[in-house]
């Protein structure tokens, strides 16, 4: 199933941009905590980049950079989780999934699991080698690659879902 997307590439002079953002972020700050029920469920599923990626390719790279830099920001304030020291890290990884996913969408106006699984590697790829840069260690770099396939997984089997759940039912308004 690949529905055409009615892209929203909503600019931040836009009260929809923060409306949508702030859904997005509510998300990210709820799928964490229930992950985090299970052990190792943060690094295993990396709930902190579902919601990010689901914004950014409906309604563009601004909305997913907003979520980017604010739910692992809040989350850090309100829980704990993630650590202020692992911050900059998921900020910029997560920053660099917005701006792929919404540069994806733009281009594809479809999101196939092809399209998600690029923008997830691609992400993954780019952000493990600043995340490498940023700590000085590249096994901790590594660690979505060496425990995380499972939330890669999931960003892109449940994005592409999501995704196209969310275009049909508005096809279908």
């Amino acid at each position: 199933m690949q529905t055409t997307l009615r892209l929203q590439s909503l600019p931040f002079s836009s009260y929809k941009t923060y409306l949508a953002a702030a859904v997005f972020i509510a998300g990210n700050i709820v799928m964490p905590q229930l992950f985090h029920l299970v052990p190792q469920g943060g690094i295993t599923w990396l709930p902190i980049y579902f919601f990010t990626l689901i914004g950014a390719y409906m309604y563009g790279w601004r909305v997913g950079l907003l979520t980017a830099l604010v739910s692992p920001v809040v989350n850090s304030l309100l829980f704990g989780m993630p650590v202020v020291d692992a911050l900059p890290a998921i900020m910029f990884k997560s920053s660099l999934l917005a701006v792929f996913a919404g540069v994806a969408a733009s281009r594809f106006e479809k999101a196939s699991i092809g399209a998600l699984m690029a923008v997830v590697l691609g992400y993954q790829v780019v952000g493990t080698l600043g995340e490498w840069a940023i700590k000085g260690d590249f096994l901790l770099a590594c660690q979505d690659f060496r425990i995380g396939i499972p939330g890669m997984l999931l960003q892109i089997i449940g994005g592409w879902a999501v995704i196209n759940l969310s275009a049909l039912i508005r096809h279908q308004e």
